[in-house]
């Protein structure tokens, strides 16, 4: 595989069948999934989470084209501010990415040197230099729907096979919006198709009044008078259309007024009002489709139910982010002279077991969380939802102390009023909390510090206690006035109950977690030594599965004849087991090697080392020793990935060194010796396989595009500037940087790079 230059077609070895097996992921199935998308948000987040993993999801959007043949960006995900503000419409014209792809009619490939300088806008920020982006034209019978553009993971060539499945994917997406286009009438767009996948779309959102200003559905929808609906999940903003507030017979809003919605505890029937709740709460755990039926009192007296179909749409890491839907009126088709069925205007659920529903609701959504973020996202995605709350401010005991911890979950534009909530609400919480009750609808923290924009208009402070443990206090704000009877007061504690069991299992774990990573760190080498004309960096993740401990290790060694050694290994297993062998063979290791043993003979004594240990585990291990003053290199393998040498002209190429069983499978089998060389100014990096393994893409395939990202970054670099300790540092950062963006990592990762800068006497 030519890996000189990144945009040759790949060679014909290239097309040999993967040695590991089907991933989970297919482009098959990717393409049903699209086939089956309601909006261009779900499209695009269909194509992040299903399609293949080498598309890394950042930095990638959709456009449409618009009624003036511009194309408006309409979903997207992880894009930055000013990207947003410049490139939100794009001209056809222009030479950006998007519309030369669509000018063009074909894919537009940039690849990771013009990335690299954040094209087009080379002033914005540094970029890594190691990720390619594509911009897909999406096309059906000759007519111009859209462009897809994707950030890719590629760092050197991108294979045929690879571009191939982009084209599949741009035009599953294409056809699917021609239909979902062709479906609306007279202007209309499908719900759903103007607002981003977990970003705010460019334009969306600057005119309160867009709801009404724009129709939202077909207008075969309109005349059947059904009222549409949208609400981002992040911002709480909620925008009806008109048709919306007739169903519901409330005053439409004058032309230019918010089109914002009534809340939920004032629309709703009080006795339909906790089973809405709870249908909410379970949709917004698990997303997709809902439905509910609810009374809505009209103002002359009576009742009016109320059909509210819906979605709630998941960004790419699962979390709601928006919903949109119908109303339609039920009672509609009825005469007026007509009675309503029984049970119309009065009666409905339960509402006892509605509120259990609800808490049940909330306690399946909290039991699936692991880590105290994990908890605060639930109350953020789930819990602020269904309770129609403006916003809920989490603190945490700690060491007497109460400190906020959810207002980072929400980020962006929120972060800093809730912040400032939380610093005005210190002492209402601290009161609720040394108290050991909740305190409702009293005059609010903000209140009393001067008023402004964060007052809330009603609020309810719950102390949360586990098993006698103050464990922390909720802060819980409305932004219209309600009243809380004894049912909600019992409501609302018995969620603070099981929030606060949630908070301390959390808290729990992520002290474990603490410990068990110090305990891997503290297996490890805290600095690297310093070696006259040698630079060095070094990296470890660790597992986010299991225990989240595991058996990769390295190290560098000064050896007595004047040699440096390098090792890497990696034990089996992700728990306190494995860590315990490793430390034991890294031990051992340095001790034979110290002796001024070859790395054969070390690997050697290391596996008879580790079979007469108590334990089934075996490990994979490189050693291998450099003389600094000529560079001879002597190396022994263990079943490891082989070391990787960075050249003087820019080629990364693996060294073909002879291996041998891991350590402890067969201790009676000897260690082939290889001999190499490393010139000045060529580097070395040795690794763990859980740098580039992937269980959804070919082993083989992840090699190759971490060779072709090195051969990338030594261009760039060049030879002289890759010396430092600081570039390594640099190029050790770009490595992992994959790594650290995959939603779980079930492998540790360590790595050692050695550079040599120069000869030493």
């Amino acid at each position: 595989m030519d890996l000189t230059s990144p945009w040759l077609p790949p060679s014909e070895d290239e097309s040999r069948t993967p040695r590991s097996s089907p991933t989970a992921r297919s482009a098959m199935r990717c393409v049903r999934l699209l086939l089956g998308c309601a909006s261009a948000a779900e499209l695009l987040g269909t194509v992040l989470a299903e399609g293949p993993s080498w598309i890394t999801g950042e930095g990638s959007a959709l456009y449409l084209v618009d009624s003036a043949g511009m194309l408006r960006l309409t979903a997207s995900h992880g894009l930055p501010d000013w990207a947003h503000e410049r490139y939100s419409l794009v001209d056809p014209a222009s030479e950006l990415p998007a519309a030369m792809a669509l000018r063009l009619r074909r894919p537009y490939l940039l690849s990771p040197e013009r990335t690299s300088v954040d094209y087009p806008n080379r002033n914005a920020g540094m970029g890594t230099g190691m990720v390619a982006l594509i911009t897909l034209p999406m096309i059906v019978d000759e007519r111009p729907i859209g462009v897809l553009a994707l950030a890719l993971a590629h760092r050197g060539t991108v294979p045929r096979r690879d571009l191939d499945v982009l084209e599949t994917l741009g035009d599953a997406c294409a056809h699917r919006l021609a239909h979902l286009l062709d479906s609306a009438r007279a202007g209309a767009r499908p719900a759903g198709t103007a607002r981003p996948a977990g970003d705010t779309a460019a334009g969306a959102g600057g005119d309160p009044a867009a709801g009404l200003a724009h129709p939202l559905l077909s207008l075969a929808v309109r005349s059947a008078g059904h009222g549409a609906f949208e609400r981002d999940l992040v911002t709480g903003e909620t925008y009806w259309d008109a048709t919306a507030y007739r169903v519901v017979d409330r005053p439409v809003p004058p032309e230019g007024a918010p089109a914002t919605a009534p809340d939920l505890d004032r629309l709703v029937h009080p006795e339909d009002l906790p089973e809405v709740q709870a249908a909410l709460a379970e949709a917004l755990a698990t997303g997709g489709p809902y439905r509910i039926e609810y009374r809505v009192p009209r103002r002359g007296g009576g009742a009016i139910r109320i059909e509210e179909t819906g979605e709630v749409m998941l960004d790419v890491h699962r979390r709601p982010v928006r919903i949109a839907g119908l109303l339609a009126d039920l009672d509609r088709a009825r005469a007026p002279e007509e009675e309503p069925p029984p049970g119309a205007a009065g009666g409905g659920p339960k509402a006892v077991g509605a509120r259990s529903a609800l808490l049940l609701a909330l306690t399946r959504a909290l039991s699936r969380a692991v880590t105290v973020r994990d908890v605060t996202t639930a109350v953020t995605d789930v819990a602020r939802p269904a309770f129609g709350a403006a916003s809920i401010v989490l603190d945490l005991v700690d060491e007497g102390r109460l400190l906020p911890v959810s207002h980072t979950v929400y980020g962006g534009p929120r972060r800093t009023e809730l912040t400032r909530l939380a610093d005005l609400s210190e002492g209402v919480m601290q009161h609720s909390l040394a108290r050991s009750s909740p305190l409702f609808s009293e005059p609010g923290p903000a209140r009393r510090s001067g008023g402004g924009p964060l007052t809330p208009a009603s609020w309810a402070v719950l102390p949360l206690v586990a098993s006698g443990r103050q464990v922390g206090s909720c802060l819980i704000t409305f932004s219209t006035e309600r009243t809380f009877g004894r049912e909600d007061r019992t409501l609302y504690s018995a969620f603070a109950g099981i929030l606060a069991q949630s908070l301390e299992r959390a808290r729990l774990y992520d002290i474990h977690h603490h410990r068990a990573t110090e305990l891997q760190r503290a297996m490890l080498p805290r600095t690297l030594p310093r070696l006259p004309g040698l630079a060095s960096a070094a990296r470890y993740l660790p597992s986010t599965e299991g225990m989240q401990i595991g058996g990769d290790w390295y190290d560098l060694l000064r050896l007595p004849d004047g040699r440096i050694g390098l090792v890497i290994g990696d034990v089996q297993g992700h728990n306190a087991e494995a860590t315990a062998v490793m430390g034991q063979l890294r031990s051992g290791l340095r001790a034979y090697a110290t002796d001024g043993h070859d790395p054969a003979a070390t690997l050697a004594r290391t596996s008879r080392l580790l079979s007469e240990l108590d334990t089934d585990l075996f490990a994979t291990c490189l050693y291998l020793t450099l003389d600094p003053a000529d560079g001879s290199l002597r190396a022994a393998r263990a079943g490891h990935p082989s070391p990787v040498r960075i050249a003087a002209d820019a080629k990364a190429v693996e060294l073909d060194l002879p291996g041998g069983p891991p350590l402890g499978v067969d201790p009676g089998m000897p260690y082939q010796l290889a001999v190499g060389h490393l010139a000045v100014g060529e580097t070395l990096l040795v690794y763990t396989d859980g740098l580039v393994e992937d269980r959804e893409e070919d082993y083989d395939e992840s090699v190759q595009r971490m060779l072709g990202g090195l051969e990338l970054w030594a261009r760039q670099t060049g030879p002289v500037g890759l010396g430092p300790t600081a570039a390594l540092d640099r190029l050790a950062d770009l490595l992992t940087l994959n790594v650290t963006e995959r939603r779980s990592r079930p492998d540790d990762v360590a790595l050692l790079l050695l550079h040599r800068s120069s000869p030493v006497p």
